[in-house]
């Protein structure tokens, strides 16, 4: 299976793009969906994060409050990295399953914080969707309501425009208006379906 991981700052477009992929029959696995799935009451993660975090994470239903476990490794590096040990080798597995089971030449994997976690290597190709910074914060705040400085912290805390574009292998400009996106991702799909092709 030819993987291609997608990723982007937030605000950049991943979700559309992603969308326009499906569209055409490509298998998009998501990270962030398979995290909040073994985060889930019952899920896979749930336990290991509770006794590495503390129970007071779980409300009375057994619901991960999430908003609480940011911010508890915001900032902490030592913490972050003991949830990304619980979280992304099971995040990888089943990414990979997905992938496997959905068929087709190629899959697209999903993956917002790609650089931040060193996951680039799990992929064949990266595509970055990519827009200047001025227009991400307009974007973030009109869809979410955050205020300016929190979309700038949001920023901050990823990786910057200049290292995530120097990482890809492909780029899309999610800068124009809405109908630029398509003939761009339909270009790309050409593209990695012939070296799907020819491996």
């Amino acid at each position: 299976m030819y993987r291609v991981a997608l990723t982007g700052g937030i605000g950049s477009g991943k979700s559309s793009a992603s969308a326009l992929f499906a569209g055409l029959g490509v298998a998009v696995i998501d990270a962030d969906t398979i995290s909040h799935a073994l985060t889930a009451p019952g899920g896979e993660a749930l336990p290991e994060i509770t006794a590495a975090f503390g129970a007071e994470l779980l409300d009375a239903d057994g619901v991960l409050d999430r908003a609480a476990l940011r911010r508890r490794v915001f900032g902490d590096t030592a913490a972050r990295r003991r949830l990304e040990g619980i979280l992304h080798p099971r995040i990888r597995a089943r990414m990979f399953a997905d992938a496997e089971a959905a068929g087709g030449p190629y899959a697209i994997l999903a993956i917002p914080l790609l650089f931040e976690t060193g996951q680039d290597t799990l992929a064949d190709r990266v595509l970055v969707v990519d827009l200047p910074e001025p227009m991400q914060i307009e974007r973030v705040m009109a869809r979410s309501g955050l205020a300016d400085d929190e979309v700038r912290r949001i920023i901050a805390s990823q990786v910057s425009r200049t290292e995530r574009l120097a990482g890809a292998d492909d780029i899309i400009d999610n800068s124009g208006p809405p109908e630029a996106l398509p003939p761009q991702v339909e270009a790309l799909h050409r593209r990695y379906l012939a070296l799907a092709a020819r491996r």
